[in-house]
């Protein structure tokens, strides 16, 4: 028991040394639970904007009185079709021939089935409010009428969906896929890059690697290089078994997803890198992990940025999965081009160069050249 307890002493001895465990014990917890709290509560409501051509007046007052619903009126049919490709609407609401035909966005479930059911409560409502108005003007002047046009069911008009990404069948699953695909890339890479490079510092590797004349700068673009060509190999085989084995459609180029996905790994490359400089054991680079990796999650994109007071939606532009998430399902779901992916990717350098520099500026700490 003696001994036991000298054991437990020397242990706790130890933890009460390192603050930053302590921190990290005590404080990353409480720090993820108020960002959840944020995120969660700020607000939870999702806007759902909704066109509509040539779709009666009454029925359009309607949708409008739906909560959460804004409607767009578009004069043609190819106006409304333009606002759904550049994403200012989530469906578009045709009437034609006595019928309705929906063409929804589909990138997110909840407002394709909050599209549905919008129109269908409408429908409903204006068939009440117009039969109770036919049934009232047809009494005052002939009663038997009345009663025929009450038995008498008038013709309802059929709803015809369709979809620009899936099908009824998509789920919200299949949103976050492509962004939990780069949150994976992003995670691996960061863990096993800070990982390695932190094994090489604490055998003694990189002191004697530090004690010949190389620059700094090669240093840390040797280390890239090498590690950069193994991220590159991960996320080939995380994004093509992403959309080949778990059957993800893909509107856009395949390829595109490749190039985002791959800048993302490196950005993840620079990023352990970085952190694996401060600190002093594998345990403290986990320790990393509800720091950097845990808070981008809820602003990569799984969560919508619209349903968050707009200052906690300002967090996201310094986080980079935000920009992979965006650009992954602009290509994904909305069949975007490079060219229209430009400042989602654009961003990644930066963080990318700006990582890269802190790198060698980090090596500092362990030799002046």
């Amino acid at each position: 028991m003696k001994r036991t307890w000298s054991i437990a002493k020397r242990v706790l001895k130890e933890l009460l040394r390192d603050k930053r465990t302590l921190a990290l014990m005590f404080l990353a917890p409480i720090l993820v639970l108020t960002l959840m709290k944020v995120v969660f509560t700020a607000n939870s409501t999702t806007s759902v904007n909704i066109a509509t051509v040539n779709v009666q007046s009454g029925l359009v007052s309607q949708i409008k009185k739906v909560d959460h619903i804004k409607v767009y009126k578009y004069a043609t049919e190819t106006k409304a079709n333009k606002a759904l490709k550049n994403q200012k609407v989530d469906g578009i609401v045709r009437y034609k021939n006595g019928n309705f035909y929906v063409k929804n966005a589909n990138t997110d479930a909840s407002k394709t089935t909050a599209t549905k059911m919008a129109l269908k409560s409408s429908m409903v409502a204006m068939n009440i409010k117009e039969l109770k108005s036919t049934l009232t003007s047809m009494a005052a002047m002939n009663p038997q009428i009345a009663m025929r046009m009450k038995s008498k069911q008038s013709k309802t008009p059929k709803i015809h969906n369709s979809y620009v990404y899936g099908d009824k069948d998509t789920s919200f699953f299949d949103k976050i896929l492509p962004i939990l695909m780069g949150f994976f890339v992003f995670f691996f890479v960061f863990l096993i890059s800070g990982m390695a490079l932190l094994k090489e510092r604490t055998s003694g590797t990189l002191d004697r690697l530090l004690a010949t004349p190389v620059r700094r700068s090669e240093i840390v673009f040797g280390y890239m290089i090498s590690y950069g060509l193994l991220a590159i190999v991960q996320t080939l085989i995380i994004v093509m078994y992403t959309i080949y084995v778990l059957k993800v459609e893909v509107l856009g180029n395949l390829w595109n997803v490749v190039i985002v996905n791959v800048v993302l790994a490196m950005v993840a490359l620079a990023f352990g890198i970085l952190m694996s400089t401060f600190a002093k054991s594998e345990f403290q680079m986990m320790q990393f992990i509800p720091i950097i990796v845990i808070p981008q999650v809820f602003f990569s994109g799984i969560i919508p940025l619209d349903t968050m007071a707009h200052w906690v939606q300002n967090i996201a532009y310094i986080l980079p999965l935000k920009y992979s998430g965006q650009a992954t399902s602009d290509i994904v779901m909305s069949g975007a081009g490079l060219d229209q992916i430009l400042s989602p990717i654009g961003a990644l350098l930066i963080f990318l160069v700006v990582l890269t520099i802190l790198n060698v500026l980090g090596l500092k700490r362990y030799r002046k050249v």
